[in-house]
């Protein structure tokens, strides 16, 4: 399987994570398996079903895995075995990584200390800030909820200002209210140039915070890009329209008598019509609606969000 993948524009200075042709494998289990893929700055989700390698290879890209095969780089530089890099980059992994009998200020403060930063109190206390946790900060974490704890953890994966954060399903656990305040400030650093690679199962956070996606589907690259991109080149598969106009049957009528058209249904809400020729559907319908006469008052593609895009990957790899 072949990932499809869309060009899309990056910014020239900043982090770049690159992997060429990796694999990883537990005996006879295959985790990931040949996998290419470049991860620049802004933010970038990736998606793939429970099983599909997402924590392996975002474990290789911070470094404390090693590849069975092919290489994993950060500008240019190997991951593994290098520490100057760690210090390049934040990990925030899905499993619980905090000791509950440290406070929150504490198990921060512990990982600017291995960073050996120049002033590990005060960068503590701005991690914690920016994740909202200073009421909190000086509580067992064996008392916080699940939210709390992912917040905490992620203050310590930002403790030293990483050009790279990768976060392993970091909304796990949060509230409506935190889950916001979290996409923000992953948006934010985004942004600002980091470099910002985050898993999820949540397609509406993975809308909402990314720029562009990776999938993963049985250890393999599936796609790549902006989901949007991906799907207006899914040639495969009909693209669904709903169009609403001044006259839907007569341009309807209009509509059918061409090949690009594959279905056309009339309903109260206006036509769903069924492109099996993208382009040419495009080029044609205000043709088609000028010549009939028709006031075309809104066209919008019903199957180019996100979850469309991923089950038809899921379904297409299976």
């Amino acid at each position: 399987m072949t990932a499809q993948t869309v060009d899309t524009p990056t910014a020239t200075a900043g982090a770049a994570i690159e992997l060429r042709q990796v694999s990883r494998w537990y005996g006879n289990v295959v985790a990931v398996n040949d996998v290419t893929m470049r991860i620049g700055p802004g933010v970038t989700g990736l998606l793939g079903p429970n099983g599909a390698g997402k924590s392996t290879l975002l474990h290789m890209m911070a470094g404390f895995l090693a590849p069975s095969g092919g290489v994993v780089t950060l500008n240019d530089r190997p991951i593994w075995r290098n520490h100057d890099i760690y210090r390049l980059i934040g990990l925030v992994p899905e499993r619980e990584a905090v000791y509950g009998f440290l406070t929150g200020r504490q198990f921060v403060l512990s990982s600017a200390r291995l960073h050996r930063l120049p002033d590990p109190q005060e960068a503590a206390r701005r991690a914690l800030a920016t994740v909202e946790m200073e009421d909190a900060a000086d509580r067992r974490i064996e008392t916080y909820s699940k939210g709390m704890r992912q917040r905490v953890k992620v203050a310590a994966a930002m403790v030293h200002d990483p050009q790279v954060l990768l976060l392993d399903e970091p909304f796990n656990g949060m509230d409506p209210r935190q889950r916001m305040h979290l996409m923000d400030l992953v948006r934010a650093m985004g942004a600002a140039g980091k470099t910002i690679l985050f898993s999820s199962h949540i397609l509406e956070e993975v809308e909402r915070v990314a720029e562009q996606i990776e999938v993963l589907v049985a250890g393999r690259h599936a796609a790549s890009g902006d989901f949007r991109e991906i799907r207006r080149r899914m040639t495969d598969r009909p693209h669904l329209f709903r169009v609403k106009s001044s006259d839907d049957r007569r341009l309807a009528a209009a509509l059918i008598a061409d090949a690009s058209s594959g279905s056309v249904s009339v309903s109260a809400g206006g036509l769903e019509i069924q492109a099996v020729d993208f382009r040419r559907f495009t080029w044609l319908l205000p043709r088609v609606a000028r010549d009939a006469g028709v006031h075309v008052y809104q066209v919008a593609p019903s199957d180019e969000d996100l979850e469309s895009v991923f089950s038809y990957l899921i379904n297409r790899s299976s």
